[in-house]
């Protein structure tokens, strides 16, 4: 119970009749009593805040950028009738900066023995799971005088998913596929390395693909056409320790190499292949196995979701066992991790030729678009220093990035926007070479 501004105003406005007429205790009580009465009264009359009863509905996954209404239904139970102030506490990062404060407050009329339905429109800011706090009512009679606050505990879980903002490459993608598939016309061969038909010779052919057995068949030369392979096994594996937890802008590296490994999963699930997914630093965070085409990414981004850098180092010697016992047989292995010096050279090289032996490894980092811009700086002394510092370490990943080339591994660095469409790419080179 609290009186509210109402009632501190007329307490207020009946001390001036007092100081002028009847400056005594006397006056005071003459006045302040009825106020007080008609605060009895008001408290009375105002709804029980603990006999409410709230029930939830609404949305429960929702993309990072989106918003998302969660419903909440308030049932009053009693004889009295509820004119309220209602508070949908949520975490932090459910709003933008500005939206909290008008989204999260609600003015409630329940008559009795009713029932009301609210929306909370939430658009988070973070990944992961967001879990609904404490709702708070704040219960007024019909003077406005006083009011009664309460709480209660209603649950909702919210899971906010990864943007994957690299979306809007995969028709490009899937169009060059296509293209190395041979489903769409194109002036060159499609390449590949599993046998798909004869067709008839045409000049300019490659007369290495002259099938010589089906052209004595017939009266016409045959020649053989390709298509990429399909089949194939594909493991994403995020590297979620230190490293990862790095922010370029509002968002750390790990955000950056999730939204590269959604679009690898959309286009070689497309293109036929199995995709897996492993996210590890010395623990094992998320595995996604032996998901078909049509429900792999809904997993995917379920098992990214909740994910945040753990501030640990990275154990490789227990990572590669892990890829080495997840994937048994031969595979493309896409390593998202970092090109930092020290945890390439002490971590990841002294292992690495258990991995290449069997697999086929791409390594994809993403670098720091400030060092970029940082290098191009001229104009002043401070500058100058900055691009200076920002050259020693653009050398440094591509020494790292040329220790990994020599020992077979692809090795894709790129930008936040970047990142994704270049590691697509170089899928796509693999397999249009054959080498999956």
């Amino acid at each position: 119970m609290a009186p509210t501004g109402r009632a501190a105003l007329f307490a207020a406005l009946g001390t001036i009749p007092v100081g002028f007429l009847e400056p005594s205790w006397t006056g005071i009580l003459a006045v302040n009593s009825p106020l007080a009465l008609a605060m009895m009264c008001d408290y009375a009359l105002a709804a029980p805040v603990r006999s409410l009863r709230f029930t939830r509905s609404g949305d429960t996954n929702v993309r990072l950028g989106d918003e998302a209404d969660v419903n909440l239904a308030i049932t009053n139970p009693t004889n009295r009738p509820l004119r309220a102030q209602l508070r949908d506490a949520w975490p932090p990062s459910s709003w933008t900066t500005v939206g909290e404060a008008t989204a999260s407050r609600h003015d409630i009329d329940v008559p009795p023995h009713e029932r009301r339905r609210i929306t909370t429109r939430l658009r988070p800011t973070r990944r992961g799971d967001h879990q609904a706090q404490r709702v708070t009512v704040r219960s007024y009679g019909p003077l406005g005088l006083l009011y009664r606050q309460g709480g209660h505990t209603v649950p909702w879980t919210l899971r906010v998913l990864p943007a994957f903002h690299s979306r809007k490459h995969l028709p490009s993608k899937l169009s060059r596929l296509r293209e190395l598939d041979g489903r769409t016309s194109v002036l060159t061969r499609g390449e590949g390395t599993e046998f798909d038909s004869l067709r008839d010779y045409v000049p300019g052919d490659d007369t290495r693909s002259i099938d010589w057995r089906a052209t004595a068949r017939q009266s016409t030369v045959a020649v053989r056409t390709w298509r990429p392979e399909r089949d194939r096994h594909i493991l994403l594996v995020l590297d979620t320790g230190r490293t990862s937890a790095g922010r370029l802008g509002d968002a750390p590296r790990l955000d950056a190499s999730m939204d590269a490994a959604l679009l690898m999963a959309a286009l070689a699930s497309k293109a036929g292949d199995r995709v897996n997914l492993l996210a590890y630093d010395r623990r094992i965070r998320a595995l996604v196995q032996g998901r078909a085409s049509g429900e792999l990414l809904p997993a995917l981004v379920n098992a990214l979701a909740p994910l945040e850098p753990a501030l640990i180092e990275t154990d490789a010697r227990g990572l590669t066992s892990t890829v080495l016992r997840t994937t048994p047989r031969r595979s493309l292995i896409v390593l998202l991790t970092s090109l930092d010096a020290a945890p390439i050279e002490e971590g990841l090289l002294p292992v690495l030729g258990r991995l290449t032996k069997r697999h086929a490894v791409i390594v994809a980092s993403v670098s720091d678009p400030q060092i970029q811009r940082m290098a191009k700086s001229r104009g002043n002394t401070e500058a100058v220093y900055e691009a200076a510092a920002a050259a020693q370490a653009q050398a440094e990943r591509r020494r790292t990035a040329e220790l990994l080339s020599r020992r077979g591994v692809t090795v894709v660095d790129a930008t936040p926007g970047e990142l994704a469409p270049a590691l697509a790419d170089a899928y796509l080179a693999l397999k249009s070479s054959g080498r999956l």
